[in-house]
C-alpha cells in the first residue's frame, strides 16, 4: 500500500510493481475495474524483463480515499503523478482504458518529457465516448447505491462483448460513492475540454485501441492523419481485457516493441 495526500485528501493506494530491464509500462484501469485487469501481463513472455506498474484508482478495488466527493479525473491525474514520483519512475510507457485512458491523456499532456508512448484503450477523447458515464445524468437515482445497482443492470443487458462479466463484478470493484463524482467529471471533460487536440498534440508515439464492435466511432478515420496508430481488437467491444485479452496483450506488446528505445 502507498499512502499519499492529494489536495489535503488522504489516499491509500493498492498497487502492483515489478522492476525490469525494459522501460516501465504503467497501466491505468477503467471505471469499475481494478489493477488485476493487467496482472496477467507479468506472466506473458512478451512482457518478461519489462518493469510493470498498476494500481487501483481511489475508490476502486483495494484503494481508499477519505473524501469520495473529491474524486474527479484531475484528482486521479494528481494521484497518478504522486505514485510515479513516489516510486521514482522518470520515463515510462503508459496505457489507459476508458476512464484510465482519459486520466493517462491528461497526465501525458502534463509530463511530456517522461511519457515514452501512450496506448489509449477506448479512452474518452470525444463526447460520444460517454455512453456509460453519461448515465449519471440520464438516470438520476435516489441514492448512490440505487444508481450503482441500476447501472450494473443496464450494462449487464448491453449487446456487447464483456459487458456481463464487467457488470457482475462492479459491486466488488468500485464503491457506490465513486460513481457520481467520477462520471460527472468524465462527462464534463469529454464535452468541454479539447481532448482530441490534446491527443493529437502529444509528441510521443500513440495508438488508439478499440473493440471491433466500436468501429462506428466517428473519429477513428481521422486518427491516422494525426499520427495515431489505430488497432482493432476482434471479438471485442469496450472491454477487450474481458472479451479478448490475448489479442489485446499481443497488440500492446507489438506497439511497445516498435517504440522501445533502441539499445
Amino acid at each position: 500500500m502507498l499512502d499519499v495526500r492529494i489536495d489535503d485528501v488522504a489516499v491509500r493506494l493498492a498497487y502492483l510493481h515489478r522492476t525490469g530491464r525494459k522501460p516501465p509500462l504503467v497501466c491505468l484501469h477503467g471505471f469499475g475495474s481494478t489493477k488485476e485487469d493487467y496482472a496477467d501481463l507479468a506472466l506473458l513472455p512478451a512482457f518478461q524483463d519489462r518493469a510493470l506498474l498498476f494500481w487501483d484508482a481511489p475508490g476502486c478495488g483495494g484503494s481508499e480515499i477519505c473524501d469520495p466527493e473529491a474524486l474527479t479525473i484531475p484528482f486521479l491525474v494528481k494521484a497518478a503523478s504522486a505514485v510515479l514520483d513516489a516510486l521514482g519512475l522518470e520515463g515510462f510507457h503508459i496505457s489507459g482504458h476508458s476512464m484510465g485512458g482519459l486520466t493517462a491523456l491528461l497526465l501525458a499532456a502534463e509530463l511530456p518529457g517522461r511519457v515514452m508512448s501512450f496506448l489509449n484503450i477506448e479512452g474518452n477523447i470525444a463526447p460520444e465516448d460517454c455512453f456509460l458515464s453519461r448515465q449519471i445524468m440520464v438516470h438520476p437515482s435516489e441514492s448512490p447505491r440505487a444508481f450503482a445497482e441500476g447501472f450494473a443492470e443496464r450494462v449487464r443487458t448491453l449487446p456487447e462483448y464483456g459487458a456481463g462479466a464487467y457488470a457482475a463484478a462492479l459491486p466488488a470493484k468500485v464503491r457506490d460513492t465513486s460513481f457520481e463524482p467520477i462520471f460527472t467529471s468524465m462527462v464534463d471533460l469529454s464535452d468541454n475540454a479539447p481532448l482530441m487536440e490534446m491527443f493529437a498534440g502529444l509528441a510521443c508515439p500513440r495508438c488508439f485501441i478499440h473493440g471491433a464492435q466500436n468501429t462506428h466511432l466517428s473519429y477513428l478515420g481521422d486518427l491516422p492523419a494525426k499520427g495515431v496508430e489505430v488497432i482493432e481488437i476482434p471479438q471485442s467491444g469496450h472491454f477487450p481485457m474481458y472479451s479478448n485479452p490475448p489479442a489485446l496483450w499481443a497488440a500492446m506488446a507489438g506497439f511497445l516493441a516498435r517504440h522501445d528505445p533502441r539499445p
